[in-house]
Formats: structure tokens, sequence, C-alpha cells
């Protein structure tokens, strides 16, 4: 069994409930988006696109990180993270312009206001969250849900 498949596998066992995994589905891309938010406030030159606004280089070598891990695991799963990184971008360039030096207020508020839903989810769950085992299911999260939408339309990742 390849290892992507091992950690959705182990991830899996503590997100069975239905209420824990809806919480899920909308808390763990907010939790991605405001990590990448709070990376997006480093002071660092920027990089500005066209239709896209701009990122911040400490943003886009996160990006770069986080999609180094993914490749590991599955490089069709990297590149569509990729995509979703960078359309998270966006709504963090977004949220700076039009926020301005408070957005890190923003990004704070839904990051505490997610990872309580996250932890009654997991006590509905009756399952610790399996972060604690091991800091690398914090990035599993995210492709987990991304498996779940391509098994589901049948796309081999």
């Amino acid at each position: 069994m390849r290892k992507v498949d091992l950690l959705f596998a182990e991830y899996s066992k503590s997100h069975r409930n239905p209420t824990n995994k809806f919480i899920h589905w909308i808390c763990v891309p907010l939790i991605f988006w405001t990590i990448l938010g709070f990376a997006s406030l480093i002071p660092s030159p920027h990089f500005c696109a066209s239709y896209f606004g701009c990122a911040s280089i400490v943003s886009l070598i996160v990006i770069i990180l986080i999609t180094l891990f993914y490749i590991r695991l599955s490089l069709l799963i990297a590149i569509l993270m990729v995509v979703v990184m960078l359309m998270m971008e966006h709504f963090i360039y977004l949220t700076n312009i039009h926020v301005g030096k408070q957005s890190w207020i923003v990004y704070l508020s839904v990051f505490i206001i997610t990872w309580i839903f996250q932890l009654i989810g997991h006590k509905i769950e009756g399952k610790k969250p399996t972060f604690l085992k091991d800091l690398q299911f914090l990035l599993i999260g995210p492709i987990w849900l991304l498996g779940f939408v391509l098994k589901k339309t049948g796309i081999r990742y």
C-alpha cells in the first residue's frame, strides 16, 4: 500500500462520525487558509501577478515547502493543492487589502473558532485528533478531503 493511502487510512480512523466529518470539511480548509494568511503577514517582498494580486515571498516559500511534502505522497494531489493554495492566496491578498493591518485579527479569530469546532468534532467522535500522534497529519487533513473528492470522481491519485 502506498504511503499516502496508509496516511489516509490512519487519518480516517478518527474521522468516521458524520458530524465530525462535516465540521472538518468546513474547518480544515479555513485553518489551512489562516496558516497561509499568517505567513502572508511576515514582512517580505511580494510577487504580484495580473488578475491574481500579490503574494509575499514568505507565503510562496511556505507553499513550495508544503508542495514538496505533497509531491512525496502524490504528484496529482500536489498539483491540485498548489492550485488550491494559490486560490487561497488570492483571498488572503483580498483580505489583507480590504482589512489592512488588522487582518491578523481576522486570521486569528478564524483560526481559534475553527479549532474550537475541530475539538468539538473530535469530542463527538470520541477520538483524539491524529496530529497529536504525528504532526505530519496537520498537512494530511487538507489532502484527505481532496483524496475523498478524487475517489468519488474515480480519479486515481
